[in-house]
């Protein structure tokens, strides 16, 4: 596998919040994605999600607790738990989720 730079894959993404594959690990997709200050909904998944900042904050909103999840930093978003984006998230996000079969 290539060196990937991720700033770059980030930066060169024609929208916001919307994740590219880059690769996939076991039963894993590996994404990258940028933020661009905006809120996004709240949203709830069946399995576990790991959103990794690569560069940036990302601010979220989970059970009523706020979270600044800081550059080197990965939060995991529980199975069935829904978290929101808050406003103010900017950056480059890494997440790592299952295939989607």
């Amino acid at each position: 596998m290539p060196l990937l730079n991720l700033a770059d894959i980030a930066r060169d993404l024609p929208d916001t919040w919307k994740s590219r594959v880059l690769a996939q690990a076991g039963a894993c997709n590996i994404k990258v994605l940028k933020m661009d200050g905006q809120a996004s909904p709240a949203e709830t998944h069946d399995y576990n999600e790991a959103l990794i900042v690569i560069s940036g904050v990302l601010r979220l909103c989970v059970q009523g607790e706020d979270i600044d999840v800081a550059a080197g930093d990965m939060y995991l978003a529980p199975a069935g738990i829904a978290h929101a984006v808050a406003q103010g998230s900017h950056g480059v996000l890494m997440i790592i989720d299952p295939i989607e079969s």
